[in-house]
């Protein structure tokens, strides 16, 4: 397959992409930041703050040990968040528990955190992708905040230029745009958003407007995206086929794969990818970042126990029957049938359950069979109903992992035991039992 680009604003009068040195890392405003903490970082002063603030010094603490193998971990983390609507929160509370989950993330060390756009879909409350992320960025200071993504073909090119220009106004150098040509949502919804299926056809084309909109206003330029124009977000395409892979590499842009539910085609579009990059203004090397849900818990038996939420959120799609975050069961096998079983597992072999250790090792598997530069973590809102204590095991997070509740005891953290943390079942875990 070949492409053949020309943006609009390519005539005489339109704006020209900033002619820029190549960099390692499709990060114009910092050097390439990964989770081994090189030697100019501050001696871990963020995860110190949190601490103190739970009344504890970390490094005498279980939260120093996790995070000593958090630091050895070979790759960058990235979170995914998809603003889970549960039958304990509401919409509003999604969407702070969301923030929440950033300031945290923030300080334990992730690169960054993404909202995807999806529509018509009770259980996810980031259909306005871009307010979302202006609502994150506001509640954080350094953390990239960003689109996992924006669905292009559901837009105006000119319009998102706008929205995300003016996003990397208020917050800069801290707003990623990765985009996708899938509508996010069914046909009918499609039909709602006055746009049709034929729209995914000009996606090419799109990505280019876009990008020459963020660039540099020419000096003739008639048409300009205001406050967008010489903002310069960086752009990312986003997949689960070859398509996007050929597509990233021929415009050469950073690549996320939709692994996390699209997991068959990965390596090859990993191969494709690398092997037809072409340097850009924006990058000058593949980078790839691969998606990849992660459930740790205190023991496998209850990470696979949580994992019962994701595989009920997918049985309940292939029935038709999209609704609210579940929380998780003791039987699944009772939930779904053979063939529900089959596909469901089929759509999450990408994923990755168990103890920090099981965690731990199933990364370093990922990252040795794809070469991945990051991994984009799916956060889930995953719930246990153990009356007890259904609270978030935080060194289990901060080995490598996600923001889950897990059964624990506050007692085992006692570095969090006084800080207030809401996560997607709207715990405060100064009323959790010692």
């Amino acid at each position: 397959m070949r492409f053949h680009l020309t943006a609009p604003w390519a005539l005489a009068g339109g704006p020209r992409l900033a002619k820029k040195k190549h960099k390692r890392d499709h990060d114009r405003h910092g050097e390439h930041q990964d989770l081994e903490l090189a030697d100019d970082c501050d001696d871990d002063a963020e995860l110190r703050e949190v601490a103190r603030k739970g009344g504890e010094r970390a490094e005498n603490s279980q939260t120093a040990v996790a995070m000593d193998s958090f630091r050895e971990l070979p790759i960058t983390l990235s979170i995914l968040d998809l603003v889970r609507v549960t039958e304990d929160t509401d919409a509003r509370g999604a969407l702070d528990n969301a923030r929440d989950i950033a300031v945290h993330a923030e300080a334990w060390g992730y690169r960054r955190i993404w909202v995807a756009e999806h529509h018509n879909m009770p259980g996810i409350a980031s259909a306005a992708t871009s307010v979302v992320i202006g609502h994150i960025a506001a509640g954080t200071k350094t953390i990239r905040v960003g689109a996992g993504g924006i669905m292009l073909s559901n837009h105006a090119p000119y319009v998102i230029a706008e929205q995300f220009g003016t996003l990397a106004r208020l917050f800069p150098g801290r707003i990623d745009l990765g985009l996708g040509r899938a509508p996010g949502t069914d046909q009918l919804t499609l039909r709602a958003l006055r746009r049709t299926p034929e729209a995914a056809e000009n996606f090419p084309q799109d990505v280019l407007e876009v990008q020459a909109f963020l660039a540099p206003a020419g000096p003739n330029q008639r048409i300009r995206a205001v406050p967008a124009a010489g903002t310069e977000v960086p752009l990312w395409i986003l997949g689960s086929s070859n398509f996007g892979a050929m597509l990233a590499a021929e415009l050469g842009l950073p690549y996320a794969f939709a692994s996390h539910f699209a997991p068959e085609l990965l390596i090859p579009a990993l191969q494709i990818y690398r092997s037809r990059f072409k340097p850009s203004e924006q990058l000058d090397r593949p980078y790839a970042m691969v998606g990849v849900n992660i459930i740790a818990a205190g023991s496998d038996d209850e990470a696979r126990r949580l994992a019962t939420t994701q595989q009920m959120s997918f049985t309940n799609i292939f029935r038709g029957a999209r609704g609210l975050s579940q929380p998780p069961i003791d039987d699944i096998e009772s939930y779904w049938s053979p063939a529900e079983k089959a596909q469901a597992m089929s759509m999450l072999a990408r994923s990755i359950v168990g103890s920090p250790d099981t965690v731990r090792s199933g990364i370093d598997a990922l990252v040795a069979e794809t070469g991945a530069d990051e991994l984009d973590d799916r956060v889930r809102c995953l719930r246990s109903h153990n009356s007890a204590a259904p609270e978030l095991i935080a060194s289990a997070a901060r080995i490598a992992l996600l923001l889950y509740p897990f059964a624990a005891t506050r007692s085992s953290f006692p570095e969090f035991s006084r800080l207030t943390f809401r996560s997607q079942n709207n715990l405060d875990i100064n009323r959790l039992p010692a």
